[in-house]
C-alpha cells in the first residue's frame, strides 16, 4: 500500500520576493465554514461572542485573540485557526475547509497596486479597508480576498487553484518590479 504524505499545496513556490512584495503561504491551521440555520443567525453570533469574535457584517472580517471570521457569502462566513466555539453545532451547518483550501498573503507598499492588475474590485484604502472581506475573481479562479492590513492581502482559494494563483500574482509582481527600475 502506498503511503501518502501530506505537503502544503505552495511547497517549491513561496515564498517569494520580488522588488518590495512578497508572496507567502498564509493557510491556517483551520478553517471552517459557517452557515447559520434559518433564523439562527443571533446563536451562532452568541456563540462566537463566547469565543472572542462576532458575525462579521457583509464585507468585513472580524479578528480575535486567535482566530478571523470572515464574511464570505450571504449567510455564511469562513472562521480561521479556531476549532468551531461550542454551541455552534446546533445553530449551523459546519463545514471543515482545510485540506481544500490554501490562503496566500502578499504583504508590501504595493500590493493593492499589484492585485489590482488582477482583481475587478477597487482596492484603493477608501473603498477596501483594514478588515475588508470579499468574494471576487483572480484571473480565472474565485478567491475570497482579505485586506488583513493597509500593506498586505489575503486571498482563500481552493487548494487546487494554488500554482495557478501565485503563477498570476507573480507575473504581476514581475511587472510592477520592472515598471520601478524603468
Amino acid at each position: 500500500m502506498a503511503k501518502l504524505i501530506a505537503k502544503p499545496a505552495t511547497e517549491g513556490l513561496l515564498p517569494l520576493t520580488i522588488g518590495t512584495l512578497t508572496l507567502s503561504d498564509a493557510s491556517p491551521k483551520r478553517l471552517t465554514a459557517i452557515a447559520p440555520f434559518s433564523g439562527a443567525r443571533a446563536a451562532v453570533a452568541e456563540a462566537l461572542r463566547a469565543a472572542g469574535l462576532d458575525w462579521p457584517m457583509p464585507d468585513r472580517a472580524v479578528k480575535g485573540a486567535k482566530g478571523t471570521c470572515l464574511w464570505s457569502g450571504r449567510d455564511q462566513a469562513f472562521l480561521t485557526d479556531l476549532p468551531p466555539p461550542a454551541g455552534l453545532a446546533g445553530h449551523a451547518a459546519l463545514t471543515d475547509l482545510s485540506d481544500g483550501w490554501v490562503a496566500l498573503k502578499l504583504t508590501g507598499p504595493d500590493a493593492a497596486a499589484t492585485l489590482a492588475r488582477l482583481i475587478p474590485i477597487d482596492l484603493s484604502p477608501g473603498a477596501f479597508p483594514d478588515g475588508a472581506s470579499a468574494r471576487t475573481g483572480l484571473g480565472h479562479m474565485s478567491v475570497l480576498l482579505h485586506r488583513s492590513s493597509n500593506r498586505s492581502f489575503t486571498l482563500y482559494l481552493f487548494r487546487s487553484m494554488a500554482a495557478s494563483a501565485v503563477h498570476e500574482i507573480e507575473g504581476a509582481m514581475k511587472s510592477l518590479a520592472a515598471r520601478a527600475v524603468i
